[in-house]
């Protein structure tokens, strides 16, 4: 229950604070904060010497990403300091990632601007490279962009990563509560970050997704007005095989159809960063029709009724 809360609590965050967060609205002042990452490697060849935590030095000369990261995530400089020397071998992986990110310094401008054609009121918040104790490869915060250092050992997709975080920023999704609300802001996400980006990051979930999607899109009507997200998103019950957060990947595909039945495709990119009502956006999509209206057929309830 407490992991649900705080999945809720961030996507509350999400939606009402990024969408007003005061950054550039220039898609060149894109701001890679990599400060932190010499921080770390400071403390981590301290620790055979120091008879302290030497990461506690490296908590509070943090950037606004590590304290983004603190809370749920790092926690604090002994639980920082507990998993670092349980994985040493892990955490130097990733000593060198970050020597080649000047390289995509320019990949990741060119997506900023790419959303900025695509959205013109776009935000576009810095992006801290921090480190964590492995639990979290990257958020979007208040103060910004933040990837988790320790889980890169090469910067292959981090283009795509840093896309979907952006897209969640320029999110104002509104509406009553449900799985489908919570599955079109991460779909949504990913539908845009690929577009401005080229790139797609849930490859397991979407593969998974196509090849089974008549089960999966039978279901997800039957839950898509519940609250309860388990086997969509952020973990399974491990009744069959499926990969976490296919809800990604039914987002994804309701957001396509909408896109795609839109003639005006940049009005249709705002209507997707700032969905007002869920139900609505799904009818306009048309993308589970079938399946709704063989699901209501069953259950004898009315399609107007489906939508309210």
């Amino acid at each position: 229950m407490k992991q649900k809360l705080v999945i809720l609590i961030l996507i509350f965050i999400q939606n009402i604070v990024f969408a007003q967060s005061n950054f550039s609205e220039n898609p060149l002042d894109a701001v890679f904060e990599t400060k932190d990452s010499k921080n770390f490697w400071d403390a981590f060849d301290k620790m055979e010497k120091s008879k302290g935590n030497p990461f506690t030095e490296y908590m509070e000369k943090g950037s606004p990403g590590v304290k983004a990261f603190t809370e749920n995530r790092i926690i604090n400089a002994d639980s920082l300091y507990i998993v670092v020397k349980k994985r040493k071998a892990d955490y130097e992986l990733s000593r060198n990632v970050l020597n080649g990110i000047s390289t995509k310094e320019k990949r990741i401008r060119a997506i900023y601007s790419a959303l900025k054609y695509w959205y013109p009121k776009a935000k576009f918040p810095p992006i801290y490279f921090v480190y964590g104790r492995f639990n979290s490869g990257g958020t979007s915060a208040p103060e910004g962009i933040v990837i988790g250092t320790e889980k890169l050992q090469n910067l292959d997709g981090i283009s795509g990563l840093i896309a979907h975080e952006l897209i969640h920023y320029q999110q104002n999704i509104t509406g009553k509560d449900m799985l489908l609300k919570w599955c079109l802001m991460e779909g949504g996400a990913d539908f845009i970050g690929e577009l401005v980006s080229g790139e797609l990051i849930n490859k397991v979930e979407y593969k998974y997704g196509e090849e089974n999607q008549d089960k999966l899109c039978r279901e997800f009507v039957t839950r898509l007005k519940k609250t309860d997200y388990q086997d969509w998103l952020y973990g399974t019950s491990k009744k069959d095989d499926r990969p976490n957060d296919l809800g990604y990947w039914i987002g994804y595909k309701i957001t396509e159809s909408y896109f795609n039945k839109q003639k005006d495709k940049q009005k249709a990119i705002e209507e997707i960063l700032n969905i007002k009502d869920p139900m609505e956006f799904l009818k306009q999509s048309g993308f589970l029709d079938v399946y709704i209206q063989e699901y209501l057929k069953a259950i004898k309830e009315n399609y107007g009724e489906f939508y309210k």
